[in-house]
């Protein structure tokens, strides 16, 4: 049985009307002709011709770059993984690929300084980039990974989308939507990727789904059509599958 097959005989993980926003339509398909069993679990997204061959079979570490023209240059395509310092943007990884340790983790922020490309089943890569908003970071050490990191962004030929991780556990914060809005400004195609999905930070008071809706309220303000998003968690693989499926609609169609 097809991934995309246990996915739709596996029971609902719905979100809350609360976070429900307006779908992301993939390519190869119209709007009306969505129906409620080709929306992915826990996101906005629609499923399209292009979805399959999901399942990570293989990935090895390949090199980390310090500058942008020196990542690989095979034309694969890529996915960039960005967030917060912290956010879970190494958990992500290591429950994608199923695989402890691929990409390092730490519980100390700023702990990835480099362009980290991973190949995934020889054919395309998972790229981790350095958090943002690391607070003990010198001024000029901000500069920098910004400098270096939106070069990448600007002129990454093989870049599919980028994934960028939110912190569902907690409520929006200024510095993702500043970052979400200059990826829109520049066209760069992205997903919402709600991590911590799972939890709930008692002193903030809010649960993950209301922070979600929150996040998503604040966004609309600045982009016309919604980006596509959707819910996980590293510790229970909420979304991990269904993230997978996204992705390969995506890289289908690119490499189309």
């Amino acid at each position: 049985m097809s991934l995309l097959q246990r996915l739709r005989s596996r029971p609902s993980l719905t979100p809350p009307s609360s976070v429900r926003t307006v779908l992301f339509v993939p390519p190869g398909v119209e709007p009306e002709e969505v129906t409620e069993d080709m929306i992915l679990p826990g996101s906005n997204i629609a499923l399209g011709p292009y979805a399959g061959h999901a399942q990570i079979k293989e990935v090895e570490f390949v090199k980390s770059s310090s500058r942008p023209k020196d990542c690989p240059k095979d034309d694969w395509p890529e996915f960039a993984i960005l967030g917060r310092s912290n956010v879970g943007k190494s958990s992500l990884i290591n429950a994608l690929v199923r695989k402890k340790e691929v990409a390092l983790t730490s519980k100390k922020p700023g702990k990835t300084q480099l362009i980290n490309h991973f190949l995934v089943n020889k054919s395309w890569y998972i790229v981790d980039l350095p958090g943002y908003g690391f607070a003990n970071a010198s001024e000029s050490a901000r500069m920098d990974w910004s400098s270096f990191t939106k070069g990448y962004f600007l002129n990454r030929e093989t870049l599919v989308a980028v994934l960028l991780l939110i912190d569902a556990s907690v409520p929006p914060q200024k510095i993702d939507l500043d970052c979400a809005n200059w990826l829109g400004r520049n066209n760069i195609p992205m997903t919402f990727v709600f991590t911590k999905c799972d939890k709930m930070k008692a002193s903030k008071g809010k649960r993950p789904d209301e922070n979600i809706r929150k996040f998503q309220e604040l966004i609309r303000e600045n982009y016309r059509q919604h980006p596509p998003w959707i819910m996980t968690s590293s510790v229970t693989g909420l979304g991990r599958d269904e993230l997978l499926l996204h992705m390969s609609q995506l890289r289908n169609y690119w490499d189309n």
